[in-house]
Formats: structure tokens, sequence, C-alpha cells
């Protein structure tokens, strides 16, 4: 079987609008259902997502900080920059 490059360009392609495709319509059902105006007060855990080659203490400080000012009690730092997320990549945060 000839692959060419184009097939796999398109399957890439594909599989992006998929996935954004996912993305957006977990958006409009959120939306759909809670409505306009949330203003980040919905969650109960605090996401910070970065991608950075270090998570350094003024990442974990800043999450502190949100936690304070949400009064939410958990929080998490996922990093990106890694090649395996559950190896480095999460920091869990608990007041």
């Amino acid at each position: 079987m000839i692959t060419h490059h184009g097939d796999t360009e398109a399957r890439s392609k594909l599989l992006h609008e998929e996935l954004t495709e996912k993305v957006i319509g977990a958006a409009i059902e959120v939306h759909r259902t809670l409505g306009p105006g949330l203003l980040e007060s919905a969650g109960l855990v605090i996401l910070e997502l970065t991608c950075v080659e270090h998570v350094l203490p003024v990442h974990e400080a800043q999450l502190l900080t949100y936690l304070k000012l949400t009064g939410k009690r958990v929080g998490l730092i996922l990093n990106f920059h890694v090649a395996t997320l559950v190896r480095g990549g999460i920091v869990r945060k608990v007041l």
C-alpha cells in the first residue's frame, strides 16, 4: 500500500477538526446548561494550564492565590511541556 504525504496531512487535519469540534460541543453544552456570565465560578477545582520548561515556585504561589481568592480547596497545575503528563507535569495543591 502506498501512502502519500497528502493522505497523512489530510488525516491529521481531520483528527484536529474532530477534536476541536468535540471541545466546542462540550463548551456549547456547558453554556447551554449553565448560561452566560459564569465568570469562572462553576469549577470545584482550580486548573492552571501551562506549558513551561519547569513549574516554578511562582506558578505554585499563583495557584495558591487563586485558591484563596475563590475559596476553593483543591488546585492543579497541568504543565504540558513534558513528554508524559503524569511524570512531572502535574502539581496538586490542597488548602
